[in-house]
């Protein structure tokens, strides 16, 4: 039997929702992150944008850049950069395998969501492909008819 007091193992911090709007994931992938100071107190207070931010192989490490994480407030004079670059960790197989994806069939690595998984801070990475505005259309055209049936549905199929 489990214990009673057992927290759910993922909590998450942030949603990048506009890359699902803006490319096709072809792949996800759970990387960890590397934090300093008071970085974990103010993503546990909710304060990190993933909305302007991807991801580069330099060196044969992952970076993440353009992610924002508000100082903490009650923090001091080691808070950090909120937009400084932050390693991402990864196994060297992986990050060469994402770095040929990304040379040879122009993909792109974009964060898709932030979240605590056992205590430790996750970012799922995606690997990603742009959409074209006649895909976004499509999209948008699938959603709206979805919506439809489901409301048509729901009123026994008195279609409005």
């Amino acid at each position: 039997m489990a214990p009673v007091n057992q927290r759910p193992a993922i909590k998450t911090i942030a949603t990048n929702r506009e890359a699902r709007h803006e490319y096709f994931v072809m792949e996800a992938l759970e990387t960890g992150i590397e934090l300093k100071g008071t970085e974990v107190k103010s993503l546990r207070a909710g304060g990190v944008n993933l909305k302007d931010s991807w991801v580069d192989i330099e060196e044969g490490e992952l970076r993440v850049k353009g992610m924002h994480i508000t100082p903490y407030d009650h923090g001091n004079i080691f808070n950090e950069d909120p937009r400084r670059e932050r390693r991402l960790l990864a196994h060297k197989s992986e990050i060469r395998r994402l770095g040929q994806q990304c040379k040879l069939q122009g993909y792109t690595l974009i964060p898709l969501s932030l979240y605590f998984k056992h205590g430790r801070v996750k970012l799922e990475l995606g690997l990603c492909k742009g959409k074209k505005l006649y895909d976004k259309r499509a999209d948008a055209a699938k959603r709206d008819a979805r919506r439809s049936i489901e409301r048509a549905v729901k009123s026994n199929g008195q279609y409005y």
